[in-house]
């Protein structure tokens, strides 16, 4: 059951997203613990790469996927994920779903749809709560 809550840090994902340098897809994450956030991603390249995501519209293998990039920052900080939400714009793919299984994230709200699903089967097969609200991201 999606809440206003839910849409509005959807929505933040989303204009996070827009700090993406990547042409084919720009991905945006939060992770929320007890109505606060507590890391953010988005797509792109590692630290000290160039901020170039693909060529002849083929994305880099080292590129990072926004939810990677909000889960690392954690490992970095003083907080931790367990029994948190993850906002993410696009649903995940089955590596970031291994990442987001291990970090302890309990509950994860998506808003664009992948043509592959395995890594929303993955989740829900490891107990996760996973949820599909669609807002616009013609914005």
């Amino acid at each position: 059951m999606s809440t206003l809550l839910d849409r509005r840090y959807l929505r933040m994902a989303l204009i996070w997203s827009e700090n993406s340098y990547c042409q084919r897809r720009q991905v945006g994450a939060l992770i929320v613990k007890d109505k606060m956030i507590i890391s953010d991603g988005y797509n792109g390249t590692p630290s000290g790469f160039p901020n170039v995501c693909e060529e002849d519209n083929v994305t880099y293998p080292y590129v990072l996927h926004a939810e990677a990039n909000a889960i690392t920052k954690i490992a970095r900080s003083g907080n931790n994920s367990d029994g948190a939400t993850l906002y993410v714009t696009d649903s995940p793919c089955i590596e970031c779903a291994k990442l987001i299984i291990q970090a302890g994230i309990k509950r994860v709200v998506y808003s664009r749809e992948y043509r592959l699903t395995d890594g929303i089967d993955l989740l829900r097969r490891a107990g996760i709560q996973v949820e599909y609200i669609p807002i616009d991201h013609k914005q």
